[in-house]
């Protein structure tokens, strides 16, 4: 057994090194702009003496152990879905043995308010990110200062344009040159730490506990900038599925964790030296020789940092279409071998738009610092109340024991999320009605997805019935297979009595085909299909994916071979139900939702593409359904 170990543990370091690209992007680029915020904010700086200088490290300490290394790394990365992790495949875990009623459709809400926050965290990433780094051209030199925010928007046009290519190529060198930019930071925080060795004694607790207790007000405000360091967290525990638990966690203690405790306590000890390195005390750790150099690596990794968010947020869109909550989008698979290379055009440009909006509306990382915290927080918040859930309902934890548990990342959080809300003024308000207008789509899709469905449901004729009538003779029987989609089972499809009725005939093989989408990532290959014989040569499939598989219903028919239902493609239609929407008011839902349905359902991707349909075998048939 032992001979097999050290290729296993050459796979994890790859892995790990992967990681350190796609999953610590975000996190690790927080020492371009977190203490500068703290100390150098134009609306609550916090003055530079040695006790505020070591209760802040202090601070940063205490929050990167007890958020990013206690409750992510070592407790709610336990929390994953067969391997997937992310605020949505939590929420699919925590809905697992819950009955609908006011619990369901309270989780449902939460998971759906994380998720929207989540995209409104991935708008300011990019922006805060990529200008924070080009902001070190005016460490070089304030004649650079002009060309700050043209260059920032030309590395993020430049970011969200290469998406429909893929990641895969660049990706390669996303891992080493995050090795790189966690080395040059060691390097820098070593180097001032060795100058004042003093700023050490900020690893006790002590010191930001005074902090807090001397100054309570500044020390509440603080805590909104202090929360920067903690950003990337969720995404962490987002890219599970990509990497696995003990690569990321081996990525966190053996690198990342270090190296940026190294850097802001470099930062620190500068600060102590020099309180003029307030303007910047990122770049100004450095030598003037290695500004350039450092600018143009800051730039790299917050390229790469903003390509895990926008990676993210395919993501997390792709699972909430298979769970229903989106209406279908065109996704382009841009890899041959990765299953979870996505490109959705219609989500890069709406972020890469809501970005420059961003940059231009705000004009500098300290203005974005603003904006940046409230969303991260919110998300934060809500994965502590679902994790409450799954504790309970999965691991069997009794509630008290989940509660003790619980309870010190929930107030921790409630402390950084109050401290940002005083932000929303400043810029804070922006992710939130980012959020807030995501949230409105995700649940107003559901919530029409359901009120239609009632509504096709209502003169349903039971399949049963239906099949035994033609026992009796009636209905012409052509050559050829018929593939009905059908969302009941039970019932005769909507689009099968259309042809009846325009064409009077029925196909010699009838299959009725019903999709369902699990609340696991995958479904196993030998699961994917159920076929019954309803005779009267009726076949009823029943074709089964996870929320992270990737639809191909000619793949899954393939597969009905073996009980005696094959498919030649030449020889089959897909008769598919077209409904046209006409809004009006109505008791089921609001006017405005109604309104923002139609137009999602008539804007939504066509079934043909989203399942892989052959489109010269399909056969539309449109119906009007009054909302």
């Amino acid at each position: 057994m032992s001979h097999s170990n050290p290729a296993h543990k050459s796979h994890r370091n790859s892995l790990a090194l992967a990681a350190l690209g796609v999953v610590y992007g975000d996190i690790g680029t927080s020492p371009l702009y977190a203490l500068k915020e703290v100390f150098g904010s134009p609306h609550h700086p916090v003055p530079i003496t040695p006790d505020s200088v070591l209760g802040i490290l202090s601070l940063v300490f205490w929050a990167l152990m007890m958020v990013v290394s206690g409750k992510y790394v070592l407790f709610i990365m336990r929390a994953d879905n067969r391997g997937e992790g992310g605020i949505m495949a939590l929420m699919a875990l925590a809905l697992r043995n819950v009955k609908d009623g006011p619990q369901r459709h309270f989780i449902v809400i939460l998971g759906l308010f994380g998720a929207a926050l989540f995209y409104g965290d991935g708008v300011v990433t990019p922006a805060i990110s990529v200008l924070s780094a080009v902001e070190g051209l005016e460490v070089i030199t304030p004649a650079f200062k002009p060309y700050v925010i043209p260059l920032a928007l030309v590395v993020l046009v430049l970011l969200f344009v290469i998406q429909r290519h893929g990641t895969a190529a660049v990706g390669k060198l996303f891992g080493p040159v995050m090795l790189l930019w966690f080395g040059v930071l060691t390097v820098l925080g070593v180097s001032n730490i060795l100058a004042e060795p003093d700023v050490l004694r900020a690893l006790n607790p002590a010191w930001g506990a005074a902090f807090l207790t001397n100054n309570p007000m500044l020390g509440f405000f603080s805590l909104g900038a202090v929360v920067l360091v903690l950003t990337g967290g969720e995404a962490l525990y987002a890219d599970m599925g990509h990497f696995g638990r003990q690569p990321i966690q081996l990525a966190w203690f053996g690198m990342v964790l270090p190296a940026l405790l190294i850097n802001y306590f470099g930062q620190g000890a500068l600060l102590l030296n020099n309180a003029d390195a307030v303007a910047n005390p990122f770049y100004m750790m450095a030598p003037a020789w290695a500004l350039l150099p450092l600018v143009v690596l800051s730039t790299a990794a917050t390229v790469i940092a903003s390509q895990a968010v926008i990676s993210g947020a395919f993501s997390i869109t792709l699972q909430a279409m298979q769970l229903g909550f989106s209406p279908r989008l065109q996704v382009q698979h841009t890899s041959e071998s990765e299953i979870g290379q996505i490109f959705l055009p219609a989500i890069n440009w709406l972020l890469l738009a809501a970005v420059i909006a961003l940059v231009l509306g705000f004009g500098s990382s300290s203005n974005l610092a603003a904006a940046y915290g409230i969303a991260v927080t919110g998300t934060m918040l809500i994965t502590n109340l679902l994790a409450f859930v799954v504790a309970r309902s999965q691991w069997g934890w009794k509630t008290w024991q989940a509660a003790l548990c619980i309870l010190p990342f929930v107030l921790i959080d409630v402390a950084f999320f109050s401290a940002n809300s005083i932000k929303i003024a400043d810029g804070g308000w922006f992710p939130l009605i980012f959020g807030l207008a995501v949230f409105a789509v995700l649940s107003t899709w559901k919530r029409g997805r359901e009120v239609l469905h009632q509504k096709l449901g209502q003169d349903v004729i039971d399949l049963s019935f239906f099949i035994e009538s033609l026992a009796l003779g009636g209905a012409t029987r052509v050559p050829g297979t018929a593939v009905f989609l059908t969302g009941r089972p039970r019932g005769v499809p909507r689009a099968m009595l259309h042809s009846l009725k325009h064409y009077k005939v029925l196909h010699e093989r009838m299959v009725i085909v019903t999709i369902r989408i699990f609340d696991v990532p995958y479904v196993p290959e030998i699961d994917r299909v159920e076929v019954h014989n309803l005779g009267e040569s009726f076949w009823q499939v029943t074709v089964q994916y996870g929320f992270k598989d990737e639809p191909d219903l000619p793949a899954a028919l393939a597969l009905c071979a073996p009980v005696g239902l094959e498919f030649d493609m030449m020889d089959t239609s897909f008769f598919l139900g077209r409904e046209t929407l006409i809004p009006r008011f109505g008791e089921d839902m609001a006017y405005w939702r109604v309104l923002l349905f139609t137009t999602m359902f008539r804007n939504a991707s066509s079934l043909t593409d989203f399942f892989k349909i052959p489109s010269n075998r399909v056969v539309e048939l449109g119906s009007q359904v009054v909302l």
